[in-house]
Formats: structure tokens, sequence, C-alpha cells
């Protein structure tokens, strides 16, 4: 039995728009490029037809990755819970570090939509783990390379 991977709204969404744009604009597009490669001749010396039938296979491939994905996937809509000011998988959090005074807003998503740039973070990081069931005025303490830092939870949004 495979476990569902949970996934936020948006990034079921962003997952299905790549994988549209794979089926019916990249792979009739290389399909295309293989047939135009063709008829140039001699295949074993045809560099634009190895390099069509690559990205060929890595169209194909990152195909099934998406539908695999999507497959195993436990979209969380976070707009329709009723988590009561906790923090759950799909909340943004804004936390605050206690020694430097800095605020950061997180949003806690999935494994695959994670990125730090956009602040988001995998459900399974050490700060998601740590505000995961905490609430609004919370003190949390997550273990970091450089010690523990605790962080206390400003605020929690479900957006």
């Amino acid at each position: 039995m495979t476990t569902k991977v949970p996934l936020t709204v948006k990034g079921a969404e962003k997952l299905r728009a790549e994988l549209e744009e794979l089926k019916t604009v990249t792979r009739p597009r290389i399909i295309q490029a293989i047939a135009t490669a063709r008829e140039h001749g001699d295949l074993k010396e045809n560099a634009e037809y190895h390099a069509a039938r690559e990205q060929q296979s890595f169209a194909e491939g990152r195909i099934k990755e998406i539908e695999a994905k999507l497959s195993n996937a436990q979209v969380i809509d976070v707009t329709k819970l009723d988590p009561n000011g906790k923090v759950v998988f799909g909340a943004t959090v804004e936390i605050e570090d206690l020694d430097s005074g800095k605020t950061v807003t997180y949003q806690i998503v999935g494994e695959d939509e994670a990125n730090i740039k956009e602040s988001r973070i995998s459900i399974g990081s050490p700060i998601a783990r740590a505000l995961i069931g905490k609430e609004t005025g919370d003190v949390v303490t997550v273990k970091a390379p450089s010690g523990n830092v605790e962080y206390e939870i400003i605020s929690v949004e479900y957006i």
C-alpha cells in the first residue's frame, strides 16, 4: 500500500498545469523534432535526432512522475478545515526568533512544493514539525545545526 502524500490545492493545480503543458505542447513539439531530424538521413550521426530523443525521454519520465505524484496525493484544502487556530498542514505561520527578534512567515506544504525562496517549507522540516499542533502565542524550540532556536508563533492563517 502506498502512503498518501499531502499536497496543497495550489500545489496540485501547479502539477496538473505542468502535466497539461507536457502532454499538449512539449510532447507534440518533440515528436515533430524527431520526425524532422529523421528526414535528415543517417540517424547514427544525427545530433538533432539524438537531442530530440533525449528530450522525449526526459519529458515522458516527467509525465510519469507527475501522474504518480497526483495519484498518490492527498489534496488538502486548508480553507475547508476547522483547525481552531492550530498550525496544520497548509497553514501560513508568522514566527519570531526570540533571540534575534526577526520575524519570518512560512507556509507548511508537501515535500514537492517546498521552496524556501517562496517561504514554503516542507511538512517534514524541523521547523514545521515543531509548529504543527501549536497556536498563536506558543513558543517552540527547533533543533538547528547551530543549537536550539526558540520561536514564538505570532499568527496562523489559513489561506
